[in-house]
């Protein structure tokens, strides 16, 4: 009894999955016959009779083709878990000049919306996949749509079989029942190795996508190096280069005064020593913000210790990484990573605990930071968690963050390395 429920929620479940699966293929099938009934019904003596039917049947599909492989990506990535690669050309940033003028990527324009008008339509007509997508919408009535056709077209010559008197009618009708339950919990399933065979992107694809990717984080990084340079000099130039340059004035000064007044002279080096070891700490401060000592000596588990020590939230660290060592860039990456991550939890979050954990997977290093704050923490365009997921993507890195409001919010960091 139990089977024979679970065989008909699956036989339900399937049944509507296989509607859904024929109405999305045979969409465009549909618009193409309506065309051409509409031809049909003008006769051929209007001249509209046969142009009509082309040039509706051509924009139907034009604007229907991308909507379609979407719809299908999500069914099966809902349906059956498989994640399917749209690989659409995404656009790039539209960049205002010195001359007023707004750039693309393609051409200049007046104006920052026409500017994105006519990159998004540029993009959109220029990008590869539309071949990929017309392909599909030719071969998916012909196998997914077919298939998952069986069903409701079971069900329906069930119903008109069995609702006429004659005996062939209803053994006809009887059939088709049988033919919709049988094929209602497979039927559905075909979508799937036909939106991986034809909807994934291809290698040209991919490596385009990949490009974009790398120029795109090439360009955060040549900003974030300049910027980071810039705070450098700044911070030299109002720091410890002035307090350098009047420890010169002092000592010069004093180098006067020592023969006709030494008190003042001692005071002037007293003074001069007291600044020559704030210069100190602030060189040692900014050596510390390029990179921390303690993380170039004893590795990333010991600095992320080091700066829970610091933090004035009570932190765990927990580390099984062992005493292997990563590369220098990703060690940095991940340990100012956790550095921005605790200060959110104690500027934004009003957090008061905190947990550190770095673990190895198959793939690589992943960093957890999470905190008891007060949660709805995200990603913001030009927002430090932004900055932080730019410069994890340079080592192909990533950053989830979990942070529903009330907490706790939960920050992953993972970057594929090898360890030595």
């Amino acid at each position: 009894m139990k089977r024979l429920g679970t065989w008909s929620v699956q036989a339900g479940v399937g049944f509507w999955r296989a509607c859904v699966v024929t109405a999305v293929c045979l969409l465009l099938p549909a618009w193409w016959a309506a065309a051409v009934a509409l031809g049909v019904r003008w006769g051929a003596g209007n001249p509209w009779s046969w142009v009509a039917p082309v040039l509706l049947a051509g924009a139907g599909t034009l604007a229907l083709a991308r909507p379609v492989c979407r719809t299908v990506r999500l069914l099966v990535a809902r349906w059956t878990g498989t994640v399917v690669p749209a690989g659409y050309r995404r656009a790039g940033p539209v960049t205002r000049m010195s001359t007023g003028y707004w750039w693309n990527g393609f051409s200049y324009e007046r104006t920052r919306r026409d500017a994105l008008m006519d990159q998004k339509w540029r993009v959109r007509w220029r990008d590869p996949a539309n071949r990929r997508d017309l392909l599909f919408t030719a071969v998916a009535p012909l196998t997914a749509g077919l298939v998952a056709a069986l069903p409701p077209a079971g069900a329906a010559a069930a119903v008109l079989g069995l609702a006429r008197p004659e005996a062939v009618a209803r053994l006809l009708g009887a059939l088709g029942a049988a033919a919709a339950l049988a094929a209602s919990p497979y039927a559905w399933r075909i979508v799937e190795p036909v939106a991986v065979r034809f909807l994934g992107p291809s290698p040209a694809m991919a490596l385009a996508q990949r490009v974009e990717e790398l120029t795109a984080q090439r360009a955060d990084v040549t900003v974030a190096q300049a910027a980071e340079i810039r705070r450098i000099e700044r911070d030299l130039h109002d720091g410890a280069q002035a307090r350098l340059v009047a420890l010169g004035l002092s000592l010069a000064t004093a180098g006067r005064l020592m023969e006709s007044d030494p008190d003042r002279a001692r005071a002037l080096m007293r003074e001069a020593q007291a600044g020559a070891s704030a210069s100190l700490a602030e060189l040692r401060e900014l050596v510390r913000g390029i990179s921390p000592p303690v993380l170039t000596e004893r590795g990333l588990v010991d600095a992320v210790r080091a700066l829970a020590l610091d933090s004035p939230l009570d932190t765990a660290v927990r580390a099984d990484t062992g005493p292997a060592a990563l590369d220098p860039p990703v060690e940095s990456a991940l340990y100012f990573g956790v550095a921005e991550l605790l200060t959110n939890a104690v500027k934004h979050a009003g957090a008061t605990r905190a947990r550190i954990s770095i673990a190895r997977d198959g793939a690589g290093l992943v960093v957890e930071v999470e905190d008891d704050g007060r949660g709805g923490a995200d990603v913001r365009p030009g927002g430090g968690l932004a900055g932080l997921r730019r410069r994890l993507a340079a080592f192909d890195g990533t950053l989830e963050i979990t942070s529903p409001p009330g907490g706790p919010t939960r920050a992953t960091m993972m970057v594929p390395c090898a360890f030595s």
